[in-house]
Parts: C-alpha cells; structure tokens; sequence
C-alpha cells in the first residue's frame, strides 16, 4: 500500500504486539526471515524496538497474512499472545501483570491496562467469582479488526494466567463480532494458585489439631495427649511457617517486578525530561549568541548533554547548495575531529548517494541499525568515511527551515550499543526542525550586523570626509569608550552599544558649516553657541535609524557625550546619574582624545599632561569611576606609566 495512504490511517496497535510476533518466530522458526516479513508489511525493525510506536490497522494484516504463509502456522496469532508469558518474552507487560500479584486483580484492571496496546476497542471486566470473570470487548466505531486479532486476544487472556502458574485459562466465547454480535464476550476461568489452596488447607488443619486436641483430653492418657498436643503445634506451626514463607515469596516476587517497571518509569521520565529541555535550552542559545560559529558549538553541547547518544554532527550546505560540509559536532575523538573538519560531501553529483546526501536532498531521515545491510548502495567514499569513524548504526535528518534543506543531523552510538529506535528518529526531526529554525534565524542575525556595520564604515566615512584634520577621531574615541568598559567589566553587549554611539557621537557635526568647523582663531560666541549644537543634530539624526533592542538607546548616549556631571554640560545641562551612563564613559573618551590629537586651533598635548588635566576636572566634568577606570587602561594599554607624576591611580 502507498505511504501515503498509510499515513491516512490511524496507528492502532503498539509495537509491543508485533514484537510478541516476532520473538515466538524467532524462536519457533528460526529459518523466517524477520526483513522480509516486516518488509511486507511495510514495517521498518526500529519501529517494531521501540516501544512507543503504533502500527496501522493495513500494517498488522498484512504481517499476519505474511507471517501465516512464512510458517505455515494459522494459529499463530493466539500462540503469538501466549508467547508474551514466556521468560523470552519478558517485557512491559510482563513486569506489569507480575506486579499485580494475583491474576483476579489483572483482569480487573483489564480495561485500564489495554490501552498501553491497543487503541481499537473498549475493554471492559467484571468479576464473576474468586477466579471467574467476563470481559467485553467493544470496537470502537470505524475499526475494522480481523478474526485472528479476537484469536490474539484470547492468546493474551491465556498469558495473564500463565504468567502466575503455568496453567492456561478456560475461555469461553458466548459472543464474536466475527459471528455477526455488537462485541466479543469472554467468560475465563483459572485454576487457584498454590498459595490459595494452601489457605483453605492451613484452615483445615487448625480445625482438626481443635478437634484433636479436645477428642485426646477425653479419651487419651495424660502424658500421651501432651505427645499429641505437642506434635499437632509443631505441625500447625510448621504449616504457618510454610505458609509465610509461599507468602513472602510471592510478595517479593510482585516487589521485585514492580521495582522492575518502576526502574523503567524513572528512565523513561528522565528521558521525556530531557528531550523537553534539548528544545527549551537551544531556545536560550539564540537569546545570546548572535554568530553561527557560536550557535552550533552551543547547540551540540546541549545534544552532548542532553540525549542518550554518543556521537553526533551537524553539516551544513553551502549558499550555493554544491557541498555539505561538517560545521560542528560531539563525542569525536581527537583524531576524527580534525577528519571531520575537512569533510564534505558533493550535492550537485547526481551519482552521490550516501545517506547524508540522500537525506538531504529527498528532505527525508534515515535510520540505519545495521550499515552492513546498506554497503551495496553506499558509494565507496561514503563506504570508507562510515569504516574510518567506526560506526555500524546511526540516524541522519535533514534540517529544513522554510521547505529549504540547508544541513543535516547525524546522530549514533559505538559505546552504549543501544539499539537506536523510531522514537529516537522522531525526536531527532523535531529537534532538527528548531535547529533550523535557530541557524536561519542566527543568518538573519549576521546579515542586519552586517549591513550596520556597513552602515557605520559609511557614516563614519562620511565625518571624515568632512574634515581629514579630525579624520579617526571617532574610532580612537570608540577605542577608549571599549577600554573603559572593559576595565569596568561591563557586559559585552552594553560594550558594544557604547562602541557604537562613540563611533557616531560626533555625526551632528555634519550639519555645521566648515568656516565655523575647520575655524583655526577662536570661535564668536555665536559661532560656538551654533557648533554646540551638533550634539542635538546628531541625537536628531540617530533618531531617524531604527535601532532595535539593546542598541535602541544609542541616539540618546551619544547625544549626551557634552553633558558634565556638574550640570555645568550642554545641550540639557544634565548633572549626575540623569546623564545616560554611556554618555558618561564617551564624554572621558572624547575629551582625552580631543587634547592628544591635531586640531586646527591646537597642537596635540602630552598623553601625560592630558591625563593630569582629565584628573583634575574628576568630580566637575567626569564620573570619578569612569574617569579612574580610563586611566588604568591607558596606562596599562599605552606604557605612559613613566611620564606620569601621578602615584598610586584607584
């Protein structure tokens, strides 16, 4: 049947059911061969391991019709639900029913129990005696079930019973659904447990060593009836002693089941736990690395960490989507690390067919158990890199982002050997399809950093034009801006929002004409009231671009460059903290700069002498803080220690 029609019907039967299957002809028909019966049935052998995956109603008819003609054996499907009593067979169920420790309470549950196997039908109990009960089987509406799958059923009630005593249930069926009823009706009757039969027996014996007792005061000599007192509680103690001792056998059993599936349950809840957090954590990377490099290392330290495998990678396709090359990766040795660096494969080779380029190309994953099932249609290339990196199974995902392929994830296991599983692959789509997501958005990220970082080589560039005299003024004012920063171990996103209002904290001054700009004599107090006035055209200007996020302030830092803590600054006389901290950092960055550098009215000054004049106004002009912090990295950044007559900076 197509898949895609498949795919249209609803996934009824767990895998657990066909596993049965395949483990009694395992063991019965050594000869069947499993890939050709699950072939058949369009089933895939780490759909039928993992315990989480459901067939279709198409799919569990056709490997009945196959595995029917592949042993000659029509009453398979009822051995098949037998089978799951069997020690080769212990699974979920198994450890389940056992905990129960009777099998009155596992029919009881029945209806509660079922639906772990089977989403067909209603299963409903009720008790008709100590070991007697009915159960009703109703499907649901638009089931279709087949005749061997009442005969499964049947098989399993016998399990459940088997599971205790080796004896098999009678089972009545008064009503099928095969036989034209609404639903199948079962009455089962089982025979009592030892231990059962042992309480019946222990109260006998009690009553006779009564009975006994009083009979031999009547009738026996004194000294005989002692001997037969004494023996009759020997015996009644060893019968209690015996008695405790099936008791506790059972029970220890029951415990030891029960401790089996709870194991079972933590596991599988610390798994669900970390499959919840691979998604949420790799959400967060994003919210903190805006560069691909970073991203992806991030990204495969949460996969490392995370998910039960022991290798993985992820490779990426070019823009012109010719070669899939390695990008990053986990749980590599050192050697294969540097192979991996350097491995590509071609995608515009049509005779590429490896499972990474397949994967990649058909938008489709792969999970190979076995690779030695596949070697035939594996190229050599791809043949040699699977030897070289000693793996046997692994699972590979296309990562997509809108329709587009633009990398693949690839994941396996040399250590554990766990048998990788359908869930496993499932879980790796879903991962891959937020890591797509993440890398597409991590591109964006780079392509608006970009386009501002050429939007500011512009706007500098601009500035300087202006006037190659004050030319790199405002890089060596974002330079000092970055060092005091960083001596104050500021953040390394608030380091660059500085850096880049200090790059752009003078564009103002494009707006003031050149005879009061480049003016060599000393301004009018007009023409300086008119250059002050470039700090507003430049908080004006920066307005006007669409700084988003932590850049969004920048307009307003850099037109505070002038203020001075004072109050005494321009253009809103600010004082104190109401001026923007930033604006604090670039007003000590630009003054520095201003007195070391050429201008057309000044020689440059001393480092030194500029520094004594910096310190001096700490407290009038300057953020004491700010002010200290530029001069320890000065000193540290430029050597000028000696020229200083300054001692002992804080």
């Amino acid at each position: 049947m197509p898949e895609t029609i498949e795919k249209k019907e609803p996934r009824l039967y767990n895998s657990r059911i066909t596993d049965s299957y395949i483990k009694l002809i395992k063991s019965k028909y050594p000869s069947v061969s499993i890939r050709k019966l699950l072939d058949y049935a369009g089933m895939k052998p780490h759909e039928v391991d993992d315990q989480g995956h459901w067939f279709t109603q198409s799919q569990v008819d056709r490997f009945y019709e196959k595995a029917v003609e592949l042993t000659g054996n029509e009453n398979i499907a009822r051995e098949a639900g037998r089978y799951a009593a069997s020690p080769e067979s212990i699974g979920a169920m198994r450890n389940y029913v056992l905990g129960l420790a009777t099998p009155a309470k596992v029919y009881e549950l029945i209806g509660k129990t079922t639906d772990q196997f089977s989403r067909s039908s209603k299963y409903e109990s009720r008790s008709l005696g100590p070991n007697k009960i009915e159960i009703v089987v109703t499907p649901y509406e638009g089931t279709r079930e087949k005749p061997f799958q009442c005969q499964n059923r049947q098989g399993f009630f016998e399990a459940i019973t088997l599971v205790f005593n080796n004896k098999p249930p009678q089972i009545e069926h008064p009503e099928c659904i095969f036989r034209g009823d609404k639903a199948c009706r079962y009455i089962i009757t089982w025979e009592k447990g030892l231990f059962s039969y042992y309480n019946i027996l222990k109260n006998y014996i009690y009553l006779l060593a009564v009975v006994a007792g009083m009979l031999g005061l009547a009738f026996l000599p004194v000294n005989l009836w002692f001997y037969l007192l004494a023996g009759l509680l020997i015996f009644s103690l060893g019968s209690s002693l015996l008695g405790k001792h099936i008791e506790n056998k059972n029970l220890n059993a029951a415990l030891k089941n029960l401790q089996e599936a709870s194991d079972q349950l933590v596991n599988q809840i610390e798994v669900n736990y970390n499959n919840r957090q691979v998604t949420r954590e790799i959400g967060q990377i994003v919210n903190r690395c805006y560069n691909l490099e970073d991203v992806l290392r991030e990204i495969c330290e949460v996969l490392n960490n995370r998910l039960d495998f022991d290798r993985g990678m992820i490779m990426l396709a070019n823009k012109a989507k010719t070669r899939l090359s390695f990008r990053d990766g986990f749980g590599y040795r050192q050697g294969q690390s540097r192979f991996l660096k350097h491995l590509s494969f071609h995608l515009d080779n049509p005779k590429s067919k490896g499972a990474f380029v397949k994967s990649f190309r058909e938008q489709k994953p792969f999970l190979i158990n076995d690779i030695n099932e596949i070697q035939d249609s594996l190229s050599e290339r791809s043949l040699s890199f699977a030897k070289k990196m000693g793996g046997r199974a692994f699972i590979c995902c296309p990562i997509i982002c809108d329709g587009e392929s633009i990398g693949i994830l690839a994941v396996d296991n040399i250590r554990s050997k766990r048998l990788l599983v359908q869930s496993d692959m499932s879980l790796l789509m879903g991962i891959s399809h937020f890591i797509g997501i993440f890398i597409r958005h991590t591109e964006h990220l780079e392509v608006r950093e970009n386009q501002l970082k050429s939007m500011l080589r512009v706007l500098v560039s601009s500035i300087d034009a202006r006037d190659p005299v004050t030319k790199g003024h405002s890089e060596w004012v974002a330079e000092y801006a970055v060092g005091i920063c960083n001596e104050l171990g500021l953040s390394k996103d608030y380091r660059e929002k500085i850096r880049i209002a200090a790059l752009l904290h003078d564009y103002g001054k494009i707006a003031i004409p050149d005879s009061m700009l480049k003016k060599a004599d000393k301004l009018t107090k007009y023409e300086y009231e008119y250059v002050k006035l470039h700090v507003d055209k430049t908080k004006e200007i920066l307005s006007e671009i669409n700084f988003e996020g932590q850049l969004k302030d920048v307009p307003e830092i850099a037109g505070a460059h002038h203020e001075r803590v004072d109050g005494s600054g321009y253009p809103m006389g600010l004082k104190g903290d109401e001026i923007p901290y930033g604006g604090k950092i670039i007003a000590v960055a630009d003054y520095f700069e201003a007195l070391t550098a050429n201008r057309y009215y000044s020689e440059p000054m001393p480092p030194a002498r500029a520094l004594d004049l910096l310190e001096e106004k700490i407290g009038t002009y300057f953020d004491r803080e700010i002010a200290n912090a530029f001069i320890r990295y000065y000193i540290r950044a430029y050597g000028h220690s000696l020229e200083l007559k300054k001692a002992g900076v804080s």
